[in-house]
């Protein structure tokens, strides 16, 4: 029966939609399919419907070059004329791979990292290394007040009684791989080796702390960062996936970043909500107006766009950022985009690892100039007016300048009243070396730029008008303002 099965997945793999003429399955992943086509159906499955089930490297790579998904000139020998399958992922430079074992006498590696899959396409690992989410966990984990924020956050209090407060215990790896780190990414590593039981006999094989994880900023075991799964999930890797906002909605959709909620609210998730079954979401290069006619996460930020003559509005790119030219989800304020994607070499004028200083002033040695946003503006302006007029395009980029000002200059109040309370006595701050973070105003201020700032902002940047006055937005930072106050009011009096 196994035999029959495995014929059947192999032909169907072979011939599926008819696309994969010259190549077929390479008798490696024959050998990887026969035992995970039983244990592992829906792995199999998901790959039987993937694109790298259909067509080899070698047919991809005679595709003009808007239709071409693969970026490299050539690939090596041995895997052109096959399918990518099992064995091409999980055997591809495993003597790189700390994750490697030995497994039906194959070198085989659990984690495909970006370093494998720029076999094929070079070019997007290369962007997404330049990419701030590649960094997300350096950025993270490497700066010492961001850390304190996450101990806050994920630690755990005890009350001491009356008067002695509360102590905090730091997180341990399991607590913050499941919160932070879960899209941040956690670091994958070899902690030694556990028997486990098959049809051919006891295996050891590797076990991985830090796994399962797909976050975008993961230090994986051949030394690389990232993940491509985190917007192509593993054996489909679909563009489909990448181009739907539920994908993005995985990391962007709390009160810190509130980027789904907010789209799903706005004109362009409204149209997309109503007419996506008619959108063709596998179509390369993705023509506007006729494969989609509204724009999604991807189309603002990642995919090959081309108008009706397939003239060129906007190259494909995984930097993400490369057509932004402010960082909204800006730690204190919104700033221009950090130059370097590892963002832990930023020193404020306080020395502080923060673009911009607690009054507001931008480390600008650090953030890219105005002549390097102005092109960023420019690039993604090109996408908006392939549906919308310049009056249009204009008059929403002056509320979106605004909303930045205005959002500032409400943290900056914030701000000057928790450097009271610090200069008074009320709480503790950065001259006691102790937690920005820490204490109910803190938390408060926190809460002013990380949820009520960020969502006016995101709200202005992809017109979500409510996520911008009520859910979260402006009601929210006036407020806070005010209770802040009340609160060093009320602590001032009774000392």
């Amino acid at each position: 029966m196994k035999n029959i099965w495995l014929g059947m997945l192999i032909l169907l793999a072979i011939t599926g939609t008819a696309t994969a003429k010259s190549g077929s399955v390479s008798e490696d992943t024959e050998i990887c399919l026969e035992c995970h086509a039983t244990l592992h159906p829906g792995i199999v499955q998901d790959w039987l419907n993937s694109r790298h089930a259909k067509i080899t490297p070698a047919e991809g790579l005679k595709k003009g070059k808007l239709e071409r998904r693969i970026s490299v000139s050539q690939v090596p020998e041995e895997l052109a004329t096959v399918t990518v399958g099992c064995a091409e992922c999980h055997t591809l430079n495993s003597e790189k791979h700390k994750d490697s074992f030995m497994h039906a006498d194959y070198n085989v590696h659990t984690v495909v990292t970006p370093k494998d899959c720029a076999t094929c396409h070079e070019v997007e690992v290369k962007q997404y290394g330049k990419n701030v989410m590649s960094y997300a966990r350096t950025n993270l984990v490497n700066n010492p007040v961001y850390v304190s924020l996450m101990n806050e956050v994920n630690g755990t209090h005890a009350f001491k009684g009356v008067g002695s407060g509360m102590t905090l215990s730091p997180p341990n790896q399991k607590t913050n791989a499941d919160s932070c780190l879960f899209c941040h990414g956690t670091k994958i590593e070899v902690t030694g080796l556990r028997t486990v039981e098959s049809d051919m006999g006891d295996m050891e094989i590797p076990t991985l702390s830090g796994w399962p994880n797909q976050g975008v900023g993961r230090l994986n075991p051949d030394g690389s960062t990232g993940s491509c799964s985190a917007c192509h999930a593993r054996h489909r890797y679909s563009i489909e996936m990448a181009r739907k906002p539920h994908t993005c909605s995985e990391c962007h959709k709390g009160p810190d970043v509130p980027a789904y909620p907010v789209y799903m609210v706005s004109k362009m998730g409204n149209v997309y909500s109503t007419h996506k079954n008619d959108w063709d979401f596998q179509a390369v290069p993705w023509k506007v107006g006729k494969d989609f006619t509204a724009p999604t996460c991807a189309t603002c930020h990642v995919s090959l766009l081309v108008g009706e003559e397939e003239d060129v509005i906007a190259e494909r790119t995984h930097q993400m950022n490369n057509r932004l030219a402010w960082r909204l989800f800006g730690i204190v304020y919104a700033h221009a985009h950090p130059k370097s994607p590892d963002t832990t070499i930023i020193r404020n004028k306080s020395g502080l690892p923060l673009a911009t200083d607690l009054t507001g002033e931008p480390a600008s040695s650090y953030l890219i100039d105005a002549s390097e946003q102005e092109k960023r503006r420019r690039t993604l302006s090109a996408i908006c007016l392939s549906c919308h007029g310049s009056n249009w395009v204009d008059g929403h980029f002056e509320r979106l300048d605004n909303t930045i000002k205005t959002t500032n200059e409400m943290t900056r109040t914030a701000t000057n009243i928790l450097l009271t309370a610090w200069e008074k006595g009320a709480a503790k701050g950065l001259s006691q070396n102790d937690s920005i973070f820490n204490e109910s105003l803190e938390k408060k201020w926190t809460e002013q730029w990380l949820f009520f700032a960020n969502s006016t902002r995101l709200a202005s940047a992809m017109a979500g008008a409510d996520y911008g006055v009520f859910a979260n937005g402006r009601w929210y930072l006036s407020r806070n303002t005010h209770e802040m106050l009340e609160w060093l009011h009320l602590k001032l009096k009774n000392e």
